[in-house]
């Protein structure tokens, strides 16, 4: 009888193993995919793909291996002498002295995925993804999102946080409205989620502190460089809160924990596409209306729609508060309530305006949060005052009856996130598979 006892030890070396100095000058057994061959006559580069990076690896003159027996996008097992050489990728490569061949290709590569940047439109992009993705530029996108969703995972375990995961087929979408996907549940209506909002709020009265990760469904007939169809959603909620100031406070908590985390961890991806981080360390606050006045006076434009930002008011915003405080982000508040849920919180003081915000990073928006209403009878009056009906919200109502805190949360877009941190203009640049109007494949 034979037991497992846990991981099995490796005998092939990865790439932080391989940069320790005193493997230098040793024998090293690596393996990888085969990402491009430079044959120089004499000597020839094979440059192997691995999950942290790519590593050189080097056949000289003599090696019982022709460089003819390899082929992109071959897997191999190498063995050799770990040698220094700053020229080469993380300033390390391998000397070869024998190639075991893996698996083999059965087909050509589509896409020139070895070169350093994929000089290609993003439509072939998508439609070879599983290729496209293997170019190093192209997968380390994906890195740096791993980067985000960590940080936010840490960082909210640290403040108490439990995480929790939702269903994304329900009765009834949590925004309203008629931007729901809507299906067959055995011969039952049902939708899949906007948000894992009501979910959320539920159970901010068993824990007091929930967040998920997860994806979202907006059924929006937007064909922009913003907008998706599904896109993966970072929420938390937090209940006992003072004012809706508490929320973004613990966002901003988490935006500076999350640079930290990249600019320490996630450095060699930063450098490969050249990321700048942006600055948290501040970030500034502004009401809606009083947002719409700064860019129409300092930009000379007039204020076209009172209720809500259009895209190019957010991109003044941003430019705004770029040029007067040096801020990458900014927060505006109030928005109001015609343009919000019913379940937002309006504001005492003023009920045509709600205690919530969006940040705007860039010029974008990429959240969406507030303080929510918890008291139940509150919350009949904003559904009845908006024409709603109360069918499908039984159980969530009646969490409130059964008391709730004072509370509030945030919804952030991974995809839009990632895409501003790492300086491209289409949010399907950052998406492993988009779904929008036209894209249900790969």
């Amino acid at each position: 009888m034979e037991f497992l006892s846990g991981v099995k030890p490796q005998t092939t070396l990865e790439l932080k193993e391989l940069q320790d100095e005193s493997r230098m000058g040793s024998r090293v057994r690596v393996n990888g995919a085969v990402h491009s061959i430079r044959d120089m006559g004499e000597v020839a580069f094979v440059v192997l793909r691995k999950r942290q990076g790519i590593l050189q690896c080097v056949l000289e003159e003599g090696c019982p291996v022709s460089v003819k027996e390899i082929r992109e996008g071959q897997t191999v097992e190498a063995e050799g002498t770990l040698e220094k050489d700053e020229r080469a990728p993380y300033g390390i490569e391998v000397r070869v002295q024998s190639i075991r061949i893996l698996s083999e290709p059965s087909r050509a590569m589509p896409l020139p995925v070895g070169k350093w940047k994929l000089n290609t439109s993003l439509e072939a992009k998508l439609n070879y993804r599983n290729a496209s993705l293997r170019n190093i530029r192209e997968r380390v996108k994906f890195r740096i999102q791993e980067g985000i969703t960590r940080g936010f995972r840490d960082f909210l375990y640290g403040q108490g946080f439990t995480e929790i995961h939702t269903p994304k087929i329900g009765a009834k979408g949590a925004e309203g409205g008629s931007n729901i996907f809507k299906l067959d549940y055995f011969h039952r209506p049902a939708v899949l989620a906007q948000s894992p909002q009501f979910y959320k709020q539920m159970m901010v009265g068993v824990f007091d502190r929930v967040f998920e990760t997860g994806p979202v469904f907006r059924a929006e007939k937007h064909n922009t460089k913003r907008h998706l169809n599904e896109y993966t959603s970072l929420d938390f909620e937090m209940g006992y809160i003072e004012s809706f100031e508490d929320i973004m406070a613990m966002e901003t908590g988490f935006l500076q924990y999350m640079l930290r985390l990249l600019k320490e961890e996630y450095a060699d991806e930063l450098r490969i596409l050249n990321v700048a981080l942006p600055k948290a360390d501040q970030i500034p606050m502004v009401r809606f209306d009083r947002a719409k006045e700064l860019v129409a006076e300092k930009y000379k434009r007039t204020i076209r729609n009172p209720f809500d930002l259009e895209p190019e008011e957010e991109h003044l915003i941003g430019t705004y508060f770029k040029e007067e405080y040096g801020a990458d982000f900014v927060f505006v508040t109030h928005y109001p309530s015609k343009k919000r849920p019913f379940y937002a919180m309006d504001d005492p003081r003023d009920p045509r305006f709600t205690l919530s915000f969006d940040l705007l990073f860039g010029g974008l928006e990429i959240t969406t949060g507030g303080q929510r209403i918890h008291d139940p009878k509150m919350l009949r009056e904003k559904i009845e005052a908006r024409g709603m009906s109360e069918e499908g919200l039984e159980q969530y109502l009646a969490a409130f009856e059964y008391g709730m805190p004072p509370h509030g949360g945030l919804g952030i877009g991974l995809e839009r996130l990632t895409m501003m941190l790492v300086g491209e203009d289409n949010v399907r640049e950052t998406t492993l598979f988009p779904r929008d109007l036209s894209r249900l494949e790969p």
